[in-house]
């Protein structure tokens, strides 16, 4: 817990230290051993999410997205923690968790009947 906390520490004052600036990591070096990696590696999102907004983001996920719990523990209202979400999310690039199938996939669909003209040409569009 201890290095959790020291971890924590080092992040938001690296946070001030930028000014919330874009960051690029040139040096990885994996804990443990005497391997490191150099290079340009962009930070993932949620590390690039201000220190307060991470904060927001784990209590969120520990809450089980659960809003009514997240507005006793930050003791603020329902509309305040949907506006948090939203500025939030508006900064995070999303996952396409339905992407358009290959277009092998719809003609084969196609041609074994499974669709017809119509629907091959509809999803075809769709994953231009």
């Amino acid at each position: 817990m201890a290095s959790e906390t020291s971890t924590a520490r080092d992040w938001q004052e690296l946070t001030r230290l930028t000014g919330g600036s874009a960051l690029v990591v040139e040096r990885v070096r994996l804990v443990g051993k005497d391997i490191a990696i150099e290079g340009a590696f962009e930070l993932p999102e949620l590390a690039r999410l201000a220190a307060e907004d991470q904060v927001f983001v784990a209590a969120f996920v520990r809450s089980h997205g659960s809003i009514k719990e997240m507005e006793q523990v930050f003791g603020v209202s329902y509309p305040t923690i949907k506006a948090r979400l939203n500025r939030i999310a508006a900064n995070l690039a999303f996952v396409e968790t339905d992407p358009a199938p290959p277009s092998r996939d719809v003609l084969d669909r196609l041609k074994n009947g499974e669709i017809d003209v119509q629907a091959a040409i509809r999803e075809l569009e769709q994953g231009r």
